[in-house]
């Protein structure tokens, strides 16, 4: 799979079919385990675990419950309190806040991924102000009267004192259609000789609506969220509601992981890890986060 995705980081075009293939691949390294729920293994103290399966209510909660950083009871542990981030506080922890119905992360992947976050403690707490976590926001808009679901992309920005957060990308399938490169059709370009008439042949380019972006450079990347501005701007795109929010995480070294909001009944509720990756090289990061930003078709 490394070398996959090595010569597909050097090609700028990859049939659509053949790179859904390898993501494929990246995202399906996980396979459905009959063996004993990882959360057994991973819990091994012989106490009540059954109090320590209070739904994670807030992603904070969930961030300080990773680190190892509250009780079960949610009272804060500091620096100076024993069980501050402990070994055996955080492996306790790692057991449960996974989404326990979802069968295709594997036991054994679990299990690997908490020895890694317990043997390198300090590698592996999770920074609310560290980068490398992002937000998707499927948000329901009205765009000339019809209604539209967005992927807005948010991220933590500093600002001042603090932070705030912004919108980083943005993906909306009306748009789609739009910025498809039109390849049926060969020869329509501009001459390198263009520059002698002043480009004075560009009315061409813009002639059929349908195939403008022939005339781009083969490295054009739509960028929706502009598209989405002007629009918003002009009064033709009106925000209705937030659908759903999940969040994509790539602070710990060598692996991603997804958490999703959980409103059920039972223990294993709220803030929990929906998806878990082992990667194995930058190739594949980078791959994975083209992905989820739909820059791959």
């Amino acid at each position: 799979m490394q070398n996959n995705l090595q010569r597909l980081a050097q090609k700028k075009h990859v049939h659509s079919a053949r790179v859904k293939w390898i993501l494929f691949l990246l995202l399906s390294q996980v396979v459905i385990s009959a063996s004993t729920p990882a959360r057994a293994q991973l819990v091994s103290d012989t106490e009540d675990e059954s109090k320590l399966y209070a739904e994670s209510k807030q992603v904070n909660q969930f961030f300080r419950r990773f680190n190892g950083e509250e009780d079960e009871k949610g009272n804060r542990y500091y620096p100076a309190d024993k069980p501050y981030r402990s070994v055996k506080l955080r492996k306790k922890y790692l057991g449960i806040l996974f989404d326990e119905s979802n069968s295709g992360i594997s036991s054994s992947l679990k299990k690997e991924f908490a020895e890694e976050i317990v043997n390198k403690p300090e590698a592996s707490i999770l920074n609310f102000h560290g980068g490398n976590w992002f937000a998707e926001v499927h948000a329901l808009f009205k765009m000339n009267g019809v209604d539209q679901t967005i992927t807005l992309y948010m991220e933590l920005e500093k600002n001042h004192l603090g932070y705030k957060w912004v919108i980083h990308k943005a993906h909306a399938d009306l748009l789609d259609p739009y910025f498809v490169r039109d390849t049926s059709k060969i020869g329509r370009f501009l001459h390198p000789l263009s520059h002698e008439l002043d480009f004075m042949n560009l009315q061409k380019a813009f002639a059929n609506g349908d195939s403008i972006s022939q005339f781009t450079a083969k490295d054009f990347n739509p960028d929706h969220l502009s598209v989405l501005l002007y629009e918003a701007k002009k009064g033709n795109l009106k925000f209705k509601s937030v659908e759903s929010a999940k969040f994509h995480f790539f602070q710990i070294n060598g692996w991603y992981f997804q958490l999703s909001d959980f409103n059920r009944p039972g223990y294993n509720t709220g803030w929990l890890i929906s998806n878990l990756v082992k990667l194995k090289t930058d190739s594949e990061r980078d791959l994975l986060k083209r992905y989820l930003y739909h820059e791959i078709k």
